[in-house]
């Protein structure tokens, strides 16, 4: 399939397994320039590895927690011309709707909204400028069915 991205450049948060992952994958077979994420370094080589046989696009990986500062930073400098940002992050721990305190909630917050939140502003005006850019942002499961 051809999406008509090739030679785009791409944020893929979180991306060293799971629904990350495959839309790392997806990218590099469209011949999208992927940074991929993780907060493993030996699991981002692996799946940098594992991308690069696909002989499309080009993996790089950034090693960052995208709950802090810092590491939205870091990922952002990478690639701060991103044409596609893919917001994923690990969701809250399971656990009783009614049961949870403030500050759980507060970190479910910062990693599922606010962090997606700071790396659209960061990317976006960028995205604006040059008249191309897709978001999209993923979330916990856990946010739709807490138990």
């Amino acid at each position: 399939m051809d999406l008509g991205i090739k030679g785009k450049k791409a944020i893929v948060c979180a991306s060293s397994k799971g629904l990350g992952k495959a839309c790392a994958s997806s990218l590099v077979q469209e011949g999208v320039d992927v940074i991929i994420n993780s907060r493993n370094e030996i699991d981002l080589k692996e799946i940098q590895t594992e991308l690069s046989l696909l002989k499309a696009g080009k993996v790089d990986y950034v090693v960052a927690d995208l709950n802090s500062e810092q590491g939205r930073d870091n990922l952002i400098s990478s690639c701060p011309e991103a044409d596609i940002l893919i917001n994923n992050n690990g969701g809250p721990p399971p656990g009783n709707f009614l049961e949870m305190e403030k500050d759980q909630w507060l970190e479910a917050l910062e990693s599922n909204l606010l962090s997606a939140i700071m790396l659209i502003k960061s990317l976006l005006p960028g995205m604006q400028e040059r008249k191309f850019g897709r978001i999209i942002n993923i979330t916990s499961a856990m946010v739709k069915s807490p138990h």
